[in-house]
Formats: C-alpha cells, structure tokens, sequence
C-alpha cells in the first residue's frame, strides 16, 4: 500500500517538473552555426553610420535636442548594418519613432512622468506598433526618452525629420554598392 502512495506521488509531481526542466533548459539557448564575419559589409555598415550621425548630430545637437542621438542611434544599425530586416525599412523607422514619441507626448502631457507612466508609455508605444505594423526597436526608446526627457512637443517633429534623414542617407549610401539595395520595400 505504500508503494502505491509512493508512486502515485511521483506521478503527480511529474508534471511540474517536466515543466521546470523544460523551462530552464530554454534558458541554454542554442550554438550558433555558420556565423561568418564579413569584413567588408561591417566596414560598409559602419561608415554607413558614421556619415549619418556626423550629419544627424551636428543638427540635433545645434537644434537643441541632442537626445534623439540615441534612439536615432539604434536606427543607424539597423539601417545600415541589418538594411533587410523587416525593422529597416522606411515605414517601420518613420512611423515607428512618430508612433512611439507621439504617444509618449501625449501620455507626459496628461499624466505627468513617473516610473508608472514610463512603463505605461512602453507598453502602449509597443502595442500601437503591432497593431499599426510599424514596428521599430528603436522607436521604444524614442518613447522613453521623450517621456523622461520631457522636451515638448518640437521632440515630434526632431525625431520624425531625424528617422526621415536616416532613411534619405540610407537610400542614397547603401544602393552605392551592388551587394545591397534599401529599401526592400516603401510600404
């Protein structure tokens, strides 16, 4: 008799342990294969992104607003250094930053900042991007930035011209070279 208690406990412990054991081994991750440096496309990515900061910075920073550096920043990479992914394209960077920032304004401009807010701010930037399929990574911090920056509306109208700026060098530099075209797609 028990013996069967034993087992019958066993078995119902099973099954969080099972899930206990898959979860953590999802934390392993997995080896990579094939990754190959490209050293000539890293050189090309990176300048890519050289020419579009010098340029963004020099007026960000003369117009007052040198925060958009960062998340304009994040866009660079994506742009030049991954300009295939479905996050580099031109609708996803212009809307995403005009998305995540006009909503960020708002949400400051009716509630005020704080922690609450700001992950609120997030959340809802993160949201309005799927739903709208514009979604940008960068755009998120854009979002953040603008809320705990607090720079006013006229950070709309920066961070939209600076999106847009990043997407007119990227068009022009990255189809210089006939390993790659940018966009792969407007809309």
């Amino acid at each position: 008799m028990s013996l069967e208690r034993d087992t019958v406990k066993v078995s119902n412990s099973l099954p969080s342990n099972v899930f206990l054991s898959t979860y953590i081994t999802k934390m392993k991750g997995q080896k990579v294969k094939g990754h190959r440096l490209n050293l000539i496309e890293n050189v090309i990515s990176a300048t890519g992104g050289l020419i579009a900061m010098i340029i963004i910075s020099i007026l960000a920073v003369s117009l007052g607003y040198p925060m958009v550096l960062g998340p304009i920043g994040a866009t660079c990479l994506l742009v030049f250094a991954i300009h295939e992914g479905p996050f580099s394209q031109p609708l996803p960077v212009i809307g995403g930053h005009f998305i995540s920032t006009f909503a960020a304004l708002l949400l400051w401009s009716l509630f005020g900042k704080s922690p609450v807010i700001i992950g609120i701010t997030l959340a809802i930037a993160v949201f309005l991007m799927f739903i709208l399929k514009v979604v940008h990574p960068p755009a998120a911090a854009s979002a953040v930035v603008a809320i705990n920056t607090q720079p006013g509306w006229d950070y709309l109208f920066m961070i939209v011209f600076c999106s847009i700026l990043v997407i007119a060098i990227s068009v022009i530099y990255n189809n210089l070279f006939k390993t790659r075209q940018y966009p792969k797609q407007w809309f």
